[in-house]
Formats: C-alpha cells, structure tokens, sequence
C-alpha cells in the first residue's frame, strides 16, 4: 500500500519544480525567520517533554501581519526530518501554502527556505507542520510545532483593553485500542501554551477593563472545551472571521484547528481559571490563572452542569439567500484495519492517494455535503479558502457564519458553500492527525 508521503516522495520533482516561482530568493531579507529544532519543554516543575518547536519556545513566536503588506518568512529546518509550515487560513498559492500535496516543496533537515506571501484575510489565523506521523506520535501535529498567525485588520472585531493568544495543546500520546480493537491516541499531559495550570505566569488583568481572547485548539486529534470561572465569554469571530451574531456564552467548543475569539467584561475581581471544563482534562494541566490586579489566593473554579455549544447561535438571523451552488457529496467512512492498527478512512470509498479530486472552475460557488457514515467526529479543513456554514443536520438552512474548519459530529450531514477563486490544487482533509495520516485527505483541482 502506497501512503501519502510516499506517494508524494513517487510526485514531489514534478510538483516541486512547479512551485519554485512562488519562493523567494534565499538573497531577500526576511521579515521573520522562523527555526525548526529539537526543544526540551517543561511544562510543570520538573516535568519535561522532548519536542519539535520554532524559535525553541512553545507555542511559536507571534507573527503580526499586515492584511495586504507583502511579507517574507524564511524558515530552517534543524530536524532530521523533512519539514514544511503551513500558514492556515490564508488564501495563498499552492507554492507557498504549506502542503506538500499541493505542490510546495518540502524542507530538508539542515535547508532553509524563504516564503513571500501578500497575507489574506485579516483576522487570527495560524501556522503548524504539515507532515506525516503515522504511529510516531512525537512527530508532526503532536510536537509543538505550532504560533500564532495574526493578520491584522483594518477594523477589529470589537473594542478591547488587552488581548491574550492561548494555545491549547496534548502531549505525551499513545496508541490505545478502542472497543472495536482500532487504535486511538490518548494523553497525559494537556497544555495552555505550553505549561500545565498553575505554572507559569498568570493573565494579569484590571478590574473594568474588556479582554480579548484569541483561542486556538493545537491538538493532533482532542476536541476541547473551555470555560473561564466566574465569568462569560463574548463570541466575536470563528476561526478569525466576524461572526453575524456576537454571543455571550458559558464555554467554548474547539476542535482540532478552531479559532474563537472572545471578549471577556473584567468584572469579578479575584483569581480564577481558565481552563477545560472536562475534569481529567484540566486534572492533566488544562488551564490557566487569571489574577486581578490586588487580589490573591488560591485560584477559584467553578464547575459547569454540563456541555453547551452551536454553532448557529452566531448565524445570520435574516433568511439565507436561494442557493445557486453546484452540489459535490462526500460520505466519510472508514475500514477496520485489524486488532492493534490504525483504520483507514474513505472519502467517497477511496483513500488518499486514490480519492478522487474534483474540478472546479473559477468564479463557481459550491456546495460540499458532508455526510459522515463513521462513529468519529471529523473537525474538516479546506485550504486556501473560507466557507459559509449553510446546514446542519436537524435545522433550516443558514448563512453568514465563515470558517475553514468546521466539525462534522459523528452520523450527521452538514453542508457548507464556498466559492471558487483561489486557482490551484487545494487541499480537503480532516484535522486529526491519525485520520488525515490514514487517508483522510482529497484535491480538488481547478479547471
């Protein structure tokens, strides 16, 4: 059986060569530099994890852009491993998007290269490897290879007195059989930015001020929920785009990929936590103090009754506009692959390499329905363009909420609509490391 890498390794001359134009001269001088290397984190007073990182801290550096400012990016690969970054969110070319399944070029260890973009939309995005796992779970999505991408915009979603980037990341992963005798990942370790509650710096903030949270969920595979103890969250953007319909909710749902941001009223002083609302999850390190100025104490937690989220709480409440878009189904399963394996998963009944990639012409609107026939959630990303949330199962049509990651529940259908203007072979896959490694991946391609 041939897996994507190696297929990629059977195609990436051809793809590679393709790509050159979109890198820059190793001669321009970058904006930033950006180094992959072995890191020793400690995430908790003599704990310490050995790990892939950028710039030998985790998360990676933040990198403020400019929406519509050209910028170069130059990246070294210090590993022994091929690399590459992916700037997730961004409408870029295959050249530099980060996907070695689109064509950009992969790094070699000891190699460096320089990417330049014009970044687009605004918004929080992020950047993260892209590369194979399979069963080393100290490679690709489960090491800290993973920052915040910040583009700005020309107006914030809402007015604000300080903002905090938090990263929600697992750690420690090993493969445990299920029920059904599939192998899964599982951890013992869960991180905000990189430390477990309690050590590090807290969030130091004022009693009146209004704070705003850009989150993101790092994981390889775990859905997160998130709660802040004493107070209620203001939901302003999914996956750094405005929502129709701000929302003051009691905690967030994040899947693999997901951003949200949130504006937090500073109006309880004390010293609390921010964290996962699930106990053993916050029992493995999930969260984070938030200490008002002049107080302090042993941090507060109050825990929550039970699990809320939907996304359409945040839609455009007016009715949704006829739909002119080509319809393209796609069913999720997956193959049992024996006791003690990972399964393989289907899109359309085949497997990356062998899925089938749909081509789109430029300037049409779309229609993907997902239709997951598996017992698993699957958190699905589309490159190099955003969609519009239009159905979920069980409800009426809807709009105005863009995302590029959006979590398919297990045994529903949802549909979203985007449109066609970002040439190129993009690529569709679901966010969990184990499925996107076991083929959970497809093209499509332009016309």
């Amino acid at each position: 059986m041939v897996t994507r890498r190696q297929f990629i390794g059977l195609t990436g001359a051809a793809t590679a060569a393709a790509a050159l134009p979109g890198l820059a001269s190793a001669l321009d001088a970058p904006h930033y530099n950006i180094d992959i290397a072995p890191y020793a984190l400690e995430v908790a007073p003599r704990r310490t994890i050995k790990t892939i990182a950028y710039n030998a801290q985790v998360p990676g550096p933040l990198l403020r852009l400019k929406e519509g400012e050209p910028v170069t990016i130059r990246v070294t690969n210090h590993t022994a491993n091929n690399e590459i970054v992916h700037w997730h969110g961004l409408f870029l070319s295959p050249a530099v998007d980060g996907a070695m399944e689109e064509g950009t070029p992969h790094i070699a260890p000891g190699n460096t290269a320089s990417y330049t973009f014009t970044p687009r939309p605004a918004g929080f995005r992020w950047y993260h490897t892209h590369t194979f796992a399979g069963r080393d779970l100290k490679r690709a999505q489960y090491t800290g290879q993973h920052g915040f991408l910040y583009i700005e915009p020309r107006q914030n979603p809402a007015p604000y007195d300080q903002e905090f980037f938090l990263a929600l990341h697992d750690w420690n992963g090993n493969l445990l059989a299920s029920d059904d005798g599939s192998m899964n990942p599982s951890y013992d370790v869960s991180t905000i930015n990189g430390r477990t509650l309690g050590f590090g710096e807290p969030l130091r903030v004022k009693q009146g001020q209004r704070i705003l949270l850009h989150i993101v969920n790092t994981s390889a595979t775990d859905p997160h929920w998130i709660a802040f103890a004493g107070h209620q969250l203001r939901v302003v953007a999914l996956d750094g785009n405005p929502v129709p319909q701000p929302q003051t909710v009691p905690m967030l749902h994040l899947s693999p990929a997901e951003r949200i941001c949130a504006v937090v009223e500073m109006n309880n002083p004390g010293v609390w936590i921010l964290g996962e609302v699930r106990k053993s999850v916050q029992a493995r390190g999930m969260g984070i103090v938030v200490e008002y100025a002049g107080s302090s104490g042993k941090p507060q937690w109050q825990q929550p009754s039970s699990l809320n989220w939907d996304y359409l709480q945040f839609a455009n409440p007016t009715p949704p506009p006829e739909s002119k878009a080509i319809e393209i189904p796609l069913v999720f399963e997956s193959k049992f692959a024996g006791h003690g394996d990972l399964d393989r998963w289907l899109i359309n009944g085949k497997s990356y390499p062998d899925t089938e990639s749909p081509t789109l012409t430029s300037g049409q609107p779309y229609r993907l329905l997902f239709k997951n026939r598996s017992t698993d959630d699957h958190p699905v990303h589309l490159h190099r363009h955003s969609f519009e949330l239009r159905r979920i199962q069980g409800h009426p049509e809807t709009h105005g909420i863009m995302k590029d990651t959006v979590l398919v529940p297990a045994g529903t259908q949802l549909e979203v609509e985007f449109t066609a203007d970002n040439p190129g072979p993009t690529l569709f896959h679901c966010h969990q490391q184990d499925h996107m490694d076991m083929g959970f991946m497809m093209l499509f391609r332009y016309a």
